[in-house]
């Protein structure tokens, strides 16, 4: 792969205990602490970069330790990076708690996240090389998502936006920006029921059949081509019936790959990198479903390291394993 990928997302300093189990509310375990890298942004901009493509990530950092780690990690994954600096502002940072099982629970504080402006993104993506894909997330300040993927548009790139975390706004002019939209089953569950599509529970959204799946898609993306990523279900795939996008049909599922997962904290970030990169190279006539097929083989992978940003494989790792 050798295409180029603009990220518009966040950093966070990652905090993680390992215990047994997760604990329930008023109960205290004893676990294992570790710090490094992550934030969805930077999950993301990794995975794409390991995953082949050329990568430019567009950020907010505050001037701390954490903005130094951020820095030296993207030089050595030859990320580019533009950073916006808000210096009385801390980079952004996380909790997450992680099971056995392979479960997580996060909590995220963003910081200088939340500061990254839509100027900044604009100015700095019309000097930077242009992308054929833009990616971003929902973790850093909305205007400059949007600024984002109006770049995407501008340069003729396909658009992909990550509807997450799953509190996160999602309003109708961030839609129609998108040309693919990747939420998980919490995140499409929260969508259809933020947009008064429907109430379902996010447990129940891998069971359900794909024509009624579809169905909701169209209701809720209009023209932008939907994956819904279902865990160890794999994915479900809506398109809409005049932009199939090299498929042969306006929705489909793809398995899950069988893997030893033991810490699926960014797998959701995986999944997206690797999808952008694939997109990124892909000839224009390629089926989409090969694509979608590859991060999810990446994304299955990542899960059998622990951690986010340095779980991510490498892209002759997830090629020796599946090919």
């Amino acid at each position: 792969m050798a295409g180029r990928v603009a990220v518009v997302g966040s950093y966070n300093q990652d905090h993680v205990w390992n215990s047994r189990e997760l604990p329930q509310p008023g109960a205290t375990h004893f676990g294992d602490y570790s710090s490094g890298p992550g934030g969805k942004g930077f999950n993301q901009a990794v995975a794409a970069a390991r995953a082949g493509a050329s990568v430019g990530f567009f950020c907010a950092l505050g001037e701390d330790a954490a903005a130094e780690h951020a820095r030296r990690l993207a030089a050595d994954e030859r990320i580019d990076m533009h950073v916006e600096v808000h210096a009385e502002t801390p980079s952004g940072s996380a909790g997450i708690f992680v099971g056995d099982d392979g479960r997580n629970m996060i909590v995220v504080a963003a910081g200088a996240n939340a500061e990254l402006s839509a100027d900044f993104v604009s100015n700095e993506m019309a000097s930077a090389e242009v992308a054929d894909v833009v990616l971003a997330q929902l973790e850093v300040n909305p205007e400059a998502v949007v600024a984002g993927l109006l770049a995407a548009r501008s340069e003729g790139a396909i658009s992909i936006l990550n509807p997450a975390p799953a509190d996160a706004a999602t309003n109708e002019r961030l839609l129609s920006l998108a040309d693919v939209l990747t939420p998980n089953e919490t995140e499409f569950a929260a969508m259809l029921a933020r947009h008064d599509v429907v109430t379902v529970d996010a447990d129940e959204v891998a069971t359900i059949g794909d024509s009624q799946l579809h169905r909701w898609c169209r209701q809720l993306a209009g023209s932008a081509s939907v994956i819904v990523t279902l865990g160890k279900h794999g994915a479900f795939v809506s398109h809409p019936a005049d932009l199939r996008r090299g498929d042969g049909d306006d929705c489909y599922r793809v398995a899950a790959e069988n893997v030893n997962a033991i810490d699926s904290t960014g797998a959701g970030d995986a999944f997206n990198g690797a999808l952008a990169a694939a997109l990124s190279a892909a000839r224009p006539d390629a089926p989409f479903a090969d694509s979608v097929r590859f991060a999810g083989r990446y994304a299955a992978m990542s899960t059998e390291t622990a951690g986010a940003a340095l779980a991510m494989p490498t892209l002759n790792a997830v090629l020796s394993r599946f090919d």
